[in-house]
């Protein structure tokens, strides 16, 4: 007589498992949203390659470990480099989300082809061997002959969903990466469960963690997302993983954005910066000058803010339309700016400054398809929002960083000095700070002018 299986029924939403079924989830909440999947008793099949096999820890006094000063695996694509920290970490596991179509897959594949050093096995679960030919066919490290034979040689495809296969493929070809496309797509002997549930999506990658910190491959997981923008399976996927990152853009627009949500190994601060081409991702150097483009003149409700994305500065150019209420009830719009800090920008220029904007439509948007949340581009808004409203334009070469207080006064800002230095470079005359900003060097070819209130601003642009 054969064995009974067992069963038990999981979460959807946040992976908690129960012995029979229930209409509500009681730890998240959520309704309808348990699945039922069977668990296999047999230990056996969880085949963990023999190297995992044959360790057998023991408790060790940290004292006594040690030290690893192993470097990073350098990584031609500096914008990736950078948002990981300055490399890829040996033994650490990366997962990479986004919309469907944005260019996770062109981003690890072309990052498989443009390092030679570096072996990767690039494992399929979603494309044969031949789609990812044309793929890689159609990106720009493949039109240098040499270098194209050299990329070949060193990237391997492998179409596969089963954990086990895969671990057996990895200690014969032993690469210096792995690229799983994608987790969602994998499935383990151990559960019964359908690829894809949250089941199979926590023990798949339960088991790529072990692996990977076993055996010291770095390894790159691509994670679909839900309609929600979350990544789909449970949370626990992105605590087992060491750093998330997050591709984001419109796909109607060529830019690209590449931000850390988690890193263990750096600063979740960074940002990378991609133009989509017809030959691949490519890396977007000087963004500013990207963000800003060609003027001859600039119309009434355009300014430029300094900000700062991680380490690096940006100035990006503020659009601001004010116009009167058409439908009785005025109309608040933001893009790539809150929507909240904007209506309270607009009371304070209103009781402070004694703007008359509450029958007015105010629309803001940050050209090039970026979101800005740091405070500093409080100044900028308000004097594009009022620039727009008095239709007077503020000359072409002022920018500006300060954040604004409910008092009206303009509060200091991190690494201004930074910001100063990014605007000297790309040919602004005046920069206006927060008053009382220490350490400001003397910068060849532009004026920085200190102001403590809205209305200082106001005075110098508008007299």
């Amino acid at each position: 007589m054969a064995a009974k299986l067992r069963s038990k029924f999981v979460c959807q939403h946040c992976g908690s498992s129960y012995a029979q079924w229930l209409g509500q989830c009681t730890q998240c909440k959520e309704w309808n949203s348990l699945v039922e999947e069977v668990v296999d008793r047999v230990e056996e099949k969880r085949g963990a390659p023999a190297s995992v096999k044959s360790r057998n820890p023991k408790p060790i006094a940290i004292a006594e470990i040690p030290a690893q000063d192993g470097p990073r695996i350098p990584l031609s694509d500096r914008e990736l480099s950078r948002v990981l920290g300055g490399g890829l970490v040996p033994g650490s596991i990366t997962l990479l989300g986004g919309e469907p179509g944005i260019g996770k897959s062109t981003l690890l594949l072309q990052t498989a082809l443009r390092n030679p050093h570096l072996k990767t096995l690039y494992v399929s679960g979603e494309e044969s061997e031949h789609q990812v030919k044309m793929r890689a066919e159609r990106l720009e490290a493949t039109s240098n002959k040499s270098r194209a034979a050299s990329a070949e040689n060193s990237c391997y495809v492998l179409t596969e969903t089963n954990t086990q296969n895969i671990f057996k493929h990895i200690e014969a070809l032993e690469p210096g990466l792995v690229v799983i496309d994608s987790v969602q797509t994998l499935h383990t002997a151990v559960l019964d469960a359908s690829p894809g549930s949250v089941g199979q999506v926590r023990e798949c990658t339960a088991e790529l963690m072990r692996f990977a910190k076993t055996t010291g491959v770095p390894m790159v997981l691509i994670g679909h997302i839900t309609k929600d923008g979350f990544i789909a399976g449970p949370k626990v996927l992105e605590h087992m993983v060491d750093c998330v990152l997050q591709f984001e853009g419109d796909r109607d627009h060529a830019y690209r954005l590449l931000r850390p949500l988690k890193n263990r190994f750096g600063s979740t601060n960074e940002l990378g910066i991609y133009e989509m081409q017809g030959s691949g991702l490519a890396e977007v150097e000087d963004p500013s000058q990207v963000l800003l483009g060609r003027r001859e003149e600039r119309p009434s409700g355009v300014v430029v803010a300094a900000t700062m994305e991680g380490m690096r500065p940006l100035l990006i150019e503020v659009q601001a339309l004010v116009s009167s209420a058409v439908y009785g009830t005025p109309q608040r719009s933001s893009t790539g700016f809150d929507l909240r800090r904007l209506n309270m920008l607009l009371a304070v220029m209103e009781k402070r400054c004694g703007f008359r904007l509450g029958q007015k439509d105010v629309f803001l948007n940050l050209a090039g398809g970026f979101r800005v949340e740091e405070p500093a581009i409080d100044l900028a808004v308000v004097c594009a929002v009022l620039s727009s409203n008095a239709d007077i334009a503020v000359p072409m070469d002022v920018c500006f960083a300060g954040e604004v207080g409910l008092t009206g006064e303009i509060r200091p800002v991190t690494r201004t000095e930074q910001r100063i230095a990014e605007a000297a470079k790309l040919g602004f005359a005046r920069i206006f700070v927060p008053k009382g900003t220490k350490g400001i060097s003397p910068v060849k070819g532009i004026e920085v002018v200190q102001v403590g209130q809205v209305s200082d601003v106001l005075s110098h642009l508008f007299g």
